[in-house]
C-alpha cells in the first residue's frame, strides 16, 4: 500500500497531462484527491501504536529502499492530501493547463515520498525534484514571472542541498549505510567530535529549506510569492515548507542526544521575530502572508526544540494549524485580489460587504493565526507555552503581539467602505469558495476540539494531553490585552511609517545568502563543540 501512495499520483499526473483540458479529467483528479485523503486517514488509523515498513526489492537488512509509515508521517500525509484536495477544487475553473496539473501531482508524489522514505539519499533526490517543481510553479504565470528571483532561489537551493549531500556522504563514511534508522543506531557509537561536521552540514541545508536562517533563507523566495498563483502559494506555505520541518524532526532524531535543541530554539526565536517585523513592514497582502510563513515556522521550531512534551505537542499541532489558516488565507486572498484588482492592503476595503462568505473565511483565518480564543492557533500556542520557562513564555507573547499588529493591518480589508477598485467584481466562483470556506470553518473546529484532535493524532505520550481551564483563560486574557496594545502600536507607530516601508523593501543577493549559510554552519560547529 505504501508504494501506491507514491506511484499513483505520478500516473494521475501523466493522465492529466493528456486530458487536463477536459473538465471530466479534472473531476477525476479531485475524486482521486478525496480517495487519497480517505486512504491517508486509514493509514493513520493503522499506524496508531505501531509502524508499517515495506522493503522495495529483494534485499536483506537495510540495503534496499525502505518505506516506513508511523503516526507522525501518516498525519503529514493526511495534511498533504487535504491541502492538495482543496487546491485541486480551487483550481478547477482557474487552469486547464496540462502542465499545471501535471506538476501539481508530481509535486504531491515527491512530498509523499519524503514522508515515507527512510533513505538519506532518496531524501536528497526527492527534495531536488520538489524544489525544481516549486520554482516552476512559482514562475508559472508568464506575464508576471520574476526570472531573476527564481534563478537566485534555485541556485541557493542547490548550495543548501550540496551541504546536505556532503553531510550524508560523511554519515555513510562513518556508518556505511544511508538508512536513517540504522544510521541513528550506529551514530550512537561514533565519537562526539566525528559527528560535528556531518551534523552541521545536514542541519544547515535543512535549516535553509525550512526558511529558518533568519531573512537570508526566505527573502529570495518571498520575492516570488506576490505574482505566483494563490493555489501554488497555499501549497508552498501549507505543505512544502512543513515537509522540510518534518525532515528537521527526522534529522534531529537520527543524531539523537547529539542534536542541539538549544541552538535551534534560539534560531526559531530569531526567525520568528524577524518574520513578524518584516510582515509588519509590508503593504502587499501576499507579502504579509508570505513573511508570516517564516514567523510561524520559527514558532513551530520553538515548540519542537523547547525540550518538553507539551511544547512538542504544540509544535506538531501548530504545523496543522498553520497549514489550515495559511492555506485559507492564501486561497481567499486570491479571490479578493481577483475581484479588487490590487494587492495593496490600504486599497482593499469592504470585503465583508462585497463577498460575505470570503470575508468570513478571511476573518476566521485571521483569528486562527493570531491565536484568538476558541480558534485553532490558540490551542497550538497554548501547548507551546504551557510548560516552558517564563522568559520563553514572554518571547512567545511578543511574537504573538507582532502577529496581531500585522493582522490588524491585514484585517482592514474586511471593513470600511468599498473603495471600488477596478477588478473583476463578478460573483466569486463556487469552486474557489468551497475549499476556502471548508478550511476557514476548520480554523474554528480545530480550536473548539483541539485537545481531542491532539490526543487522536499524536498518541505519543504515556498520559493524554489536557488543557487547564484556568490556564487557557489566562492565555485568552493575555491575547485580549495584546490585541489592545497591538491596535495602539499599529495606530500610532506602524500606520504610515515610512521607515518601516523602507525596511520592508530589504533585499538580499546571492552572495549574502551564501555567506549567511556559511556563518550558520560555523555557528552550529562552534555551538555543538562548546556545549
Amino acid at each position: 500500500m505504501l508504494t501506491y501512495f507514491v506511484i499513483i499520483p505520478v500516473l494521475i499526473a501523466v493522465f492529466l497531462f493528456v486530458f487536463a483540458s477536459n473538465k471530466g479529467a479534472r473531476v477525476l483528479a479531485i475524486l482521486f484527491q478525496a480517495v487519497f485523503v480517505a486512504l491517508s486517514l486509514y493509514l493513520l488509523w493503522e499506524t496508531r501504536g505501531e509502524e508499517i515498513t515495506v522493503v522495495i526489492g529483494d534485499y536483506y537488512g537495510v540495503m534496499g529502499i525502505i518505506l516506513r509509515a508511523y503516526t507522525t508521517s501518516a498525519v503529514f500525509m493526511v495534511l498533504c492530501g487535504i491541502v492538495f484536495l482543496a487546491v485541486a477544487i480551487y483550481s478547477f475553473n482557474q487552469s486547464d493547463s496540462r502542465t499545471f496539473w501535471f506538476l501539481l501531482f508530481i509535486l504531491q508524489s515527491a512530498l509523499v515520498g519524503l514522508f515515507l522514505t527512510r533513505d538519506l539519499f532518496n531524501i536528497f533526490v526527492l527534495v531536488e525534484v520538489s524544489t525544481v517543481i516549486v520554482i516552476i510553479l512559482l514562475m508559472y504565470d508568464k506575464k508576471n514571472r520574476n526570472m531573476l528571483s527564481g534563478l537566485v532561489f534555485l541556485m541557493l537551493n542547490i548550495v543548501a542541498m550540496l551541504l546536505y549531500l556532503f553531510g550524508i556522504g560523511y554519515i555513510y563514511m562513518l556508518t556505511g549505510v544511508f538508512d536513517i534508522q540504522r544510521a541513528g543506531e550506529l551514530l550512537a557509537y561514533v565519537d562526539y567530535s566525528d559527528k560535528m561536521i556531518p551534523y552541521a552540514l545536514i542541519m544547515t541545508g535543512i535549516a535553509f529549506k525550512c526558511s529558518i536562517i533568519p531573512i537570508f533563507s526566505f527573502l529570495p523566495k518571498v520575492k516570488l510569492y506576490p505574482k505566483a498563483p494563490s493555489a501554488v502559494a497555499a501549497i508552498l506555505s501549507g505543505v512544502q515548507i512543513k515537509t522540510m520541518v518534518y525532515m528537521f524532526l527526522r534529522m534531529q532524531d537520527m543524531f539523537g542526544d547529539f542534536s542541539s535543541h538549544n541552538f535551534f530554539l534560539a534560531v526559531g526565536i530569531v526567525a520568528s521575530l524577524a518574520g513578524v517585523i518584516m510582515a509588519i513592514c509590508q503593504t502587499d497582502v501576499k507579502m504579509i502572508l508570505a513573511y508570516h510563513t517564516m514567523s510561524q515556522v520559527g514558532l513551530i521550531i520553538i515548540g519542537l526544540s523547547a525540550n518538553n512534551e507539551y511544547a512538542m505537542l504544540g509544535g506538531l499541532y501548530h504545523i496543522l494549524s498553520h497549514a489550515t489558516f495559511k492555506s485559507a488565507l492564501f486561497l481567499s486572498i486570491g479571490i479578493i485580489v481577483h475581484s479588487y484588482g490590487t494587492r495593496d492592503v490600504y486599497k482593499i476595503r469592504g470585503v465583508l460587504r462585497r463577498m460575505p462568505i470570503v470575508g468570513m473565511v478571511t476573518l476566521f483565518a485571521v483569528l486562527g493565526i493570531t491565536g484568538a480564543p476558541f480558534f485553532i492557533g490558540s490551542i497550538s500556542k497554548y501547548f507551546i507555552a504551557a510548560d516552558v520557562p517564563f522568559w520563553l513564555n514572554a518571547t512567545v507573547i511578543v511574537i504573538s503581539l507582532g502577529t496581531i499588529i500585522s493582522f490588524i493591518k491585514y484585517a482592514g480589508i474586511l471593513f470600511g467602505k468599498d473603495l471600488g477598485a477596478e477588478g473583476d467584481a463578478v460573483k466569486p466562483d463556487i469552486w474557489r469558495i468551497v475549499p476556502s470556506a471548508a478550511l476557514g470553518i476548520f480554523c474554528l473546529v480545530g480550536g473548539i476540539f483541539g485537545g481531542h484532535i491532539i490526543n487522536f493524532l499524536f498518541p505519543l505520550y504515556d498520559s493524554p494531553a489536557s488543557i487547564d481551564t484556568w490556564g487557557y483563560i489566562e492565555k485568552s486574557l493575555i491575547f485580549l490585552g495584546s490585541a489592545v496594545v497591538g491596535f495602539l502600536i499599529y495606530k500610532y507607530i506602524v500606520y504610515g511609517n515610512n521607515t518601516l516601508k523602507r525596511i520592508g523593501r530589504l533585499n538580499i543577493g546571492f552572495r549574502s545568502a551564501c555567506a549567511a549559510m556559511g556563518a550558520f554552519f560555523g555557528l552550529i560547529v562552534i555551538f555543538v563543540g562548546v556545549m
